[in-house]
């Protein structure tokens, strides 16, 4: 519905209306209590090793050029430990009362603006709109990197193309008080340029290997399970930390020795080749993390929760390495995959015959603590919306090991329950979107065709959607441009499905000020509903209107009018009265009248909506209370203040009931009372 109530949650000022002058209505923020972490930091792993050498060409490493600010990139493999340094960098940034540590998921250009976003809003930066707009919010956050006399340290992890960075750098710190770390598979030039310095992250020198596994065994009260087996263990290990560390996690929760451990990784090797093809891994590192990990399944299989760590692992393994909220492990979409796919033994069977079969949530949530336990995931609860973290290399790995089959049932259990946590308001759960943006990101990118089975899954266009209410139009664009194209590819050009996605582009367009490409995909959208469906069918009606709402933004007002009359009188004939899409055509055709100036017209239709949404929804619906005060609005503009001031009093009324003080609706409401009219009759 087209409302003059514009949703500015976190905006400075409020302006209402689609015309007019902006009254600031500011409510008094509380005071930055300093220093201030944004991002959650990885945990540290148990025996994690500091790697001397290597740390002291981090430290020494100067930038190239007469900069205060200090960046540094630091690139290899996976499976090495590139995250973990910086997550010790951060830490030590955090102990030593840096203002501001900020650790971001640079993995997606979207990401990163998120990032600086959410550092933006929360250290009160001038300008940021709290998550409103994440360009401009973006922005702003850079230029106070580039100005605060405060201490910061930045960390952008996971950069998986150079070109995500492009003008999102972190800048010059002109009283030196800045630093940058990037982690990177990657060495492309752009890395090194701009006073950058790339370093080289490798695996664990032999001593390295020896030291993390001693001090991991030791650490964990089990000194007597290193054996003279150890060097020639971390040999066959390939000396990769993530390696090392599965093989740690198994030898001490089975209680067993370096040497038969070893004959254990020897054996598996046996069942690689059909479980994880040498074609697949593409940096030397894989095949081995594949074969720890099918150590430590076979192990976790066995483990209370019995039966539930494979189809865990496989669900987390579809998702974003980055983190994935703990709160997907709550839905029924995952405990209905996990009891689904549950393994248990016989004697499992005989043991829990008195139990029920169906996993609950509780069992769900101790899956994760076991693959915890073997090292397989990293389950932070108190992460909140990155909770759950499992690196790509594992991933990829328990990918890569599932039958087809259950490939495509965990694609479709992780979108569902994705979906099932969604939350309804944008503007109150900023963070949360973008996390579960992300983490639709990563499945559409692991899953593939598997989520247009039998047609597109409803989180995809979640996503999409969700890209315009971050004000990320150009996001908008490029993503509603490929899924048009798979729906294209799958369903066909004339598919209901694809006609939908060719309608959202329309609208990211629009978002984006292309109003004549908006219109003339508009028409086209238009054209073929009307051949495929129908000139009445409800989706051609909603395309109908959506460019009638084209048509006025391009100051094309009358044919918006033209438009918006037929879409009602259609509307009310095959719908009803009283259908909410009426009451969208209605309003949305007062808004049109309202542009025309023509106030008389759209009083009498703004009355109708307001009558018919107390008739159907009640008198404190949201809904109900936006038609109140658009038509408060307009007998203001009209001059008819002495009807208007009672009814935005109410509507003010209703919302302090039901609202935060500093809701947009609140605040724009409050600012409308004390807006001036232009004329009073």
């Amino acid at each position: 519905m087209q409302q003059r109530w514009v949703d500015a949650a976190f905006a400075k000022g409020v302006l209402v209306g689609d015309h007019g002058t902006q009254h600031n209505y500011i409510y008094p923020a509380a005071p930055v209590t300093w220093p201030v972490q944004v991002g959650s930091v990885p945990v540290l792993a148990s025996a994690f090793q500091d790697r001397v050498g290597l740390s002291a060409r981090i430290d020494a490493a100067p930038p190239r050029s007469n900069t205060k600010v200090c960046t540094q990139v630091l690139s290899g493999g996976g499976g090495v430990g590139k995250s973990q340094l910086a997550a010790s960098y951060a830490i030590e940034a955090t102990r030593a009362n840096t203002d501001l540590v900020l650790w971001i998921d640079a993995s997606t250009h979207e990401n990163v603006l998120a990032g600086y976003a959410r550092a933006a809003t929360r250290i009160q930066v001038v300008g940021s709109t709290g998550g409103g707009n994440l360009l401009a919010d973006a922005e702003a956050f850079l230029n106070w990197l580039a100005t605060t006399t405060r201490s910061w340290f930045v960390v952008l992890d996971d950069i998986t193309d150079p070109a995500v960075l492009a003008g999102l750098w972190p800048p010059v710190s002109l009283n030196g008080q800045g630093r940058t770390l990037a982690t990177t598979r990657r060495r492309d030039a752009s890395l090194s340029g701009g006073g950058r310095r790339l370093i080289s992250i490798d695996i664990f020198s032999m001593d390295e290997s020896l030291r993390y596994l001693r001090q991991r065994l030791d650490d964990a009260g089990s000194p007597h399970l290193f054996d003279e087996n150890a060097g020639g263990l971390t040999e066959d290990l390939g000396h990769l930390p993530l390696a090392l560390s599965h093989a740690a996690a198994y030898m001490l929760n089975e209680q067993i020795p370096c040497v038969l451990y070893r004959r254990l990784f020897l054996d598996a090797q046996t069942r690689l080749e059909t479980a994880f093809p040498a074609s697949a891994d593409t940096e030397g590192y894989g095949r081995r993390v594949a074969i720890t990990l099918l150590l430590a399944l076979d192990s976790a299989q066995c483990s209370q929760p019995y039966g539930l760590a494979r189809p865990a692992l496989q669900l987390a393994a579809m998702l974003d390495p980055a983190g994935h909220p703990d709160a997907l492990w709550s839905t029924s979409a995952f405990t209905r995959y996990l009891t689904t796919y549950r393994e248990l033994s016989e004697h499992q069977l005989t043991e829990g015959a008195l139990q029920p079969l169906s996993v609950t949530e509780e069992q769900a949530r101790a899956a994760l603590t076991l693959l915890h336990r073997f090292g397989l995931i990293a389950y932070q609860p108190r992460a909140e919306a990155r909770a759950v973290q499992v690196h790509s290399l594992t991933a990829r790995a328990a990918r890569e090991s599932t039958p087809d089959a259950q490939l495509l049932a965990a694609v479709q259990a992780d979108a569902d329950a994705i979906l099932q946590i969604w939350p309804e308001f944008a503007h109150i759960e900023r963070d949360l979107i973008s996390t579960l943006r992300s983490n639709t990101a990563a499945l559409v990118a692991c899953g593939g065709d598997y989520l247009w089975q039998p047609a597109g899954h409803p989180v995809m266009h979640q996503a999409g959607i969700s890209l315009l209410e971050a004000g990320l139009p150009d996001a908008a664009i490029a993503y509603w441009s490929d899924l048009t194209s798979t729906a294209e590819r799958l369903l066909g050009r004339d598919s209901y499905e694809t006609l939908g996605n060719r309608a959202n582009l329309a609208a990211a367009y629009k978002a984006a000020g292309r109003i004549s490409e908006a219109i003339t995909l508009e028409e086209n959208v238009l054209a073929d509903s009307e051949r495929v469906l129908g000139s009445d069918h409800p989706e051609t009606l909603v395309t109908q209107g959506s460019l009638a709402s084209s048509y006025r933004a391009a100051g094309r007002v009358t044919d918006a009018i033209a438009i918006g009359e037929i879409v009602l009188r259609k509307r009310e004939r095959v719908l009803g009265r009283d259908h909410p899409q009426t009451l969208v055509a209605r309003a949305n055709l007062a808004t049109a009248y309202w542009h025309a100036d023509r106030l008389k017209d759209a009083i009498f239709l703004e009355e109708q909506v307001l009558a018919d949404s107390e008739h159907l929804l009640g008198s404190h619906h949201p809904e109900t209370l936006t038609a109140r005060h658009n038509l408060a609005m307009s007998y203001r503009d009209s001059g008819k203040v002495i009807k208007a001031i009672p009814m935005l009093e109410a509507v003010l009324t209703a919302l302090k009931r039901i609202l935060d003080p500093e809701h947009p609706k609140v605040l724009a409401t409050r600012t409308n009372l004390v807006r001036q009219p232009p004329f009073a009759r």
